[in-house]
């Protein structure tokens, strides 16, 4: 794990579960993110992403659990204004302007000094929209705004809920560089996001739920470990190809892929195991080296594919 902040955890939770009638919508979710990680929270539509955040947030009450910011228990006052927080729609009032946006917002959090107000609008890049209305913004001059909101009084700790999807490749762009800028000035920041591609190049630990459970925290390094390469055929009988391969080569692990391919991990002679395929009359409609990326790696634990280790 990352040495950063070995002994300093922004978030713990222990055994944190959230039930809907008898329906556990979080389960027993053990959660540990250390001071100025970029933590990238993964799982389907209804894996209980937005229920974990919303209770880490004070938004939603636990049925069961512990959550501990900072050390301290989310109720705590004082831990609550390190927090900052934007999931699902950011509550804008789109007749007015960003500036009004966000001094209403200062006002309703007590914060008296507009200095804050311009701080928040430079960082997200919105001190330049003047007099125009939220109506006529663009959803990643949305995005960028409800983070602007989130960051009024300065908080340590940001929870993101899907702040990238929905937009378009410059808005994506604008919230990956505004998170890594927050990043530098050592914010701990928990996001959420179905674009796995986008998400792997900010986050520094990764955390997968599946069904309300957590099922794998690791780190950028461990995920870079485990995404090994891989040599990939595409044939048509993909049951037989896999036998004929582990008889051929027992050094090598082979599995069948959910789209009906064969791959080969570790050192693999790809021509070798094409040679061997036609000649068993086997057609190979392709082959190639592949390196397996985030995206990947998660569909992979989605469908409780190989285990690794």
């Amino acid at each position: 794990m990352s040495t950063q902040g070995v002994d300093k955890l922004a978030i713990e939770t222990r055994a944190l579960t959230k039930l809907y009638k008898d329906k556990a919508a979080v389960r027993n979710v053990a959660l540990r993110i250390r001071e100025g990680e970029v933590y990238g929270f993964i799982g389907r539509n209804g894996a209980g992403k937005s229920t974990t955040l919303k209770m880490l947030g004070g938004l939603a009450y636990p049925t069961q659990g512990e959550i501990r910011l900072f050390g301290r228990p989310v109720s705590d006052a004082a831990v609550r204004r390190r927090l900052g927080v934007l999931i699902e729609a950011a509550g804008l009032y789109p007749h007015m302007t960003a500036r009004q946006n966000v001094v209403m917002k200062a006002r309703c959090m007590g914060l008296t000094d507009e200095s804050s107000v311009d701080a928040v609008l430079e960082v997200t890049g919105l001190t330049d929209a003047g007099r125009k209305k939220v109506k006529h913004f663009s959803m990643g001059m949305k995005q960028r705004l409800g983070v602007a909101l989130a960051l009024l009084g300065n908080p340590d700790l940001l929870l993101l809920d899907e702040p990238i999807n929905g937009l378009d490749p410059e808005g994506i762009r604008e919230i990956r560089q505004l998170i890594g800028k927050l990043h530098e000035e050592g914010k701990t920041i928990l996001i959420s996001s179905h674009i796995l591609g986008e998400l792997s190049k900010i986050a520094t630990n990764y955390g997968i739920i599946k069904d309300g459970e957590m099922i794998e925290q690791l780190t950028r390094e461990e995920l870079e470990e485990k995404c090994q390469d891989y040599f990939q055929i595409e044939v048509r009988d993909a049951g037989r190809a896999l036998a004929l391969i582990e008889g051929t080569f027992p050094g090598v692990q082979a599995e069948v892929s959910d789209s009906g391919s064969v791959r080969m991990f570790g050192a693999v002679d790809g021509a070798a195991v094409n040679q061997m395929l036609v000649e068993n009359r086997i057609a190979v409609y392709a082959s190639g080296f592949h390196h397996m990326d985030l995206e990947e790696y998660f569909l992979d634990r989605m469908e409780g594919g190989r285990q690794y280790v």
